[in-house]
């Protein structure tokens, strides 16, 4: 049986590695192993240490919870689980935060005009909906870690984006909002668009359903 001192432990890993790979030690290292190698390091780092949170977390034995969820956690929950992944989906469409893309983008538009980090933001929703709905000690945790680390990898992609692409960056970042919907782009330019919206509501499908195989508690409609 682990103890919440592993979690924490396995949970420093998986964020420190991130931050570390992607910032002070991307370079070096793909310099080294160039650009395919340092992925393939990455991945593998990002998998290990991933897969130990996650064990960790399951070996975990019965803990009380802090709080009681309220009634109206569950539903609101599922609400912002599924503008999560609307968000997710749509960062992977022509999103220059990516790497490989190349800097350009016109004006911003769907999930870019809510906010030009997306996946970032998909990612800290769903630790905060499982902060609320489950506030068991090594969650909490867990959420803390994955939330941090969207948050100040977010901050840390601006500076260096803004760094690496000077001509473009600020210019993406003056047309667009850190914190969702605060960029200056009006509302008809955040509409995700057909394709994404279903892609976002089959993924939240998906992801729902997979609780209960899981062995988590039913949300979503299948609660």
């Amino acid at each position: 049986m682990a103890s919440l001192g592993t979690v924490i432990v396995a949970t420093a890993a998986f964020v420190g590695s991130h931050l570390l790979l992607s910032h002070p030690l991307r370079a070096p290292l793909a310099a080294r192993f160039g650009e395919r190698g340092f992925q393939g390091v990455y991945s593998l780092v990002a998998f290990a240490t991933f897969a130990a949170m996650v064990l960790s977390l399951k070996a975990v034995g019965p803990e009380p919870f802090l709080w009681t969820p309220p009634a109206w956690a569950w539903p609101a929950g599922a609400a912002i689980m599924l503008v999560a992944s609307i968000l997710l989906a749509g960062s992977l469409i022509g999103n220059p935060a990516l790497p490989g893309m190349p800097g350009g983008a016109g004006e911003p538009r769907g999930v870019l005009a809510i906010t030009r980090h997306p996946m970032m933001w998909s990612f800290t929703l769903w630790a905060l909906v499982h902060a609320l709905i489950w506030p068991q000690p090594s969650v909490l945790i867990l959420a803390a870690g994955i939330a941090g680390l969207s948050l100040v990898g977010a901050a840390g992609q601006d500076a260096k984006k803004s760094r690496l692409q000077p001509d473009f960056w600020p210019h993406w970042r003056a047309k667009t909002g850190f914190v969702p919907f605060t960029g200056p782009a009006g509302a008809k330019a955040m509409w995700p668009g057909w394709g994404v919206l279903t892609g976002g509501v089959a993924l939240w499908l998906l992801a729902t359903w997979a609780h209960a195989p899981a062995g988590a508690p039913p949300v979503g409609l299948w609660r």
